[in-house]
């Protein structure tokens, strides 16, 4: 009876452990967990917040965990754009830099010259937002409706987007010197957390109703799974996938608007620099496939918030910025790899073997 008891315990853990690898959160929690363990045991300084001021005498706070969580915000709010696009498209945009760039030039085109308050901030931001949407848009119709590969059709973009974006501004490297305008990019006057901070929260509480409330990620990812089927249930899949790069073109002109808010100025060939690959890594990092269908956003935001823990982990350590991309592309390659259904077949298998030979075992 105890044997057979202990047989029980035994399978039920083994089971448990093995349905809990095929959770789509076990990847980025696992990622995470490593992380943390990490930075405990190298520096546990890593996660120490203090209190300060800074150069106006206004609290603000400080450490690692903060820089993790205000970097990461662009990339939070890009990476809800790119689970869309993935998940409709099966394909990546790889454009969203250089779209960054162009929706930064233009709300500096706007702000340049003349007194800059509240009123013409919202302006630039709203002409930026249509200018990235229809470049957004730009994109969905090479995709949905002449049929190219995402990659490839969002390949113009990446390859021109800096050079439109230093056209808008005559190659010029404009300032502003308004306070007012810092403020989106960095800290309000009395508020100690990073204003980006709040920007990603709001982005993703909308997101959340917007997918709880409408049909948008139903339709999303039958269109992902089965474009024939779905057009068959009334779906127009080249319209769904339309819709999801102008969202996407959406989430860059906010993404952007953070950027230049950041610095009040733009250097056209840095500026998000290789964020395309972030924003996929953590589409990837949530477990979501790569090759369309079903997603999790909240996987998708958490995996966002890995990688600058990643990124903010590496640079502690004197990691050179011009290395990080290769740090990163080892990430991308394993976890494609273990997202492969052969692998998870052979994953499942491995399992069940070991199941039956510790049942045997257990019985003997």
């Amino acid at each position: 009876m105890a044997q057979n008891g202990n047989q029980k315990k035994g399978g039920s853990f083994l089971e448990k452990l093995v349905a809990l690898t095929r959770k789509q959160f076990f990847i980025p929690i696992a990622a995470l967990t490593i992380l943390v363990l990490f930075n405990l045991i190298m520096d546990p300084s890593f996660f120490a917040i203090t209190l300060g001021t800074n150069s106006n005498g206004d609290p603000v706070l400080s450490g690692y965990l903060i820089t993790i969580l205000n970097n990461a915000s662009e990339l939070v709010i890009l990476a809800i754009g790119m689970t869309l696009v993935t998940s409709a498209s099966g394909g990546q945009d790889i454009s969203v830099g250089s779209a960054i760039a162009i929706a930064g030039s233009v709300m500096l085109r706007i702000l340049v010259g003349g007194p800059v308050n509240p009123g013409k901030i919202i302006l630039a931001f709203l002409v930026a937002c249509v200018v990235a949407m229809i470049f957004g848009a730009f994109n969905g119709v090479l995709v949905a409706y002449f049929k190219i590969q995402p990659m490839v059709a969002t390949l113009i973009l990446f390859t021109a987007g800096r050079s439109i974006a230093a056209w808008i501004n005559n190659n010029e490297l404009p300032i502003i010197s308004e306070p007012l305008f810092g403020y989106f990019g960095n800290f309000i006057p009395g508020v100690a957390l990073p204003t980006p901070v709040f920007i990603a929260i709001i982005c993703v509480i909308i997101i959340m109703l917007v997918l709880k409330f409408t049909t948008l990620g139903l339709y999303t990812q039958a269109v992902g799974i089965n474009p024939s089927s779905s057009r068959l249930n009334g779906i127009d899949p080249a319209k769904v996938k339309l819709i999801t790069y102008i969202i996407l073109g959406l989430c860059v002109a906010i993404a952007g608007f953070i950027k230049v808010s950041r610095f009040s100025t733009i250097n056209y060939s840095v500026i998000a620099k290789d964020i395309e690959m972030d924003a996929i890594l953590a589409v990837a990092l949530g477990g979501n496939s790569l090759g369309g269908g079903k997603f999790n956003m909240a996987s998708s935001i958490m995996g966002a918030y890995i990688i600058q823990f990643l990124t903010t982990t590496l640079f502690k350590f004197n990691v050179v910025s011009t290395a990080l991309p290769a740090y990163k592309a080892v990430v991308v390659i394993v976890l494609v790899v273990l997202s492969a259904p052969v692998v998870r077949e052979k994953l499942d298998s491995f399992w069940k073997k070991l199941s039956t030979k510790k049942s045997v075992k257990e019985a003997a």
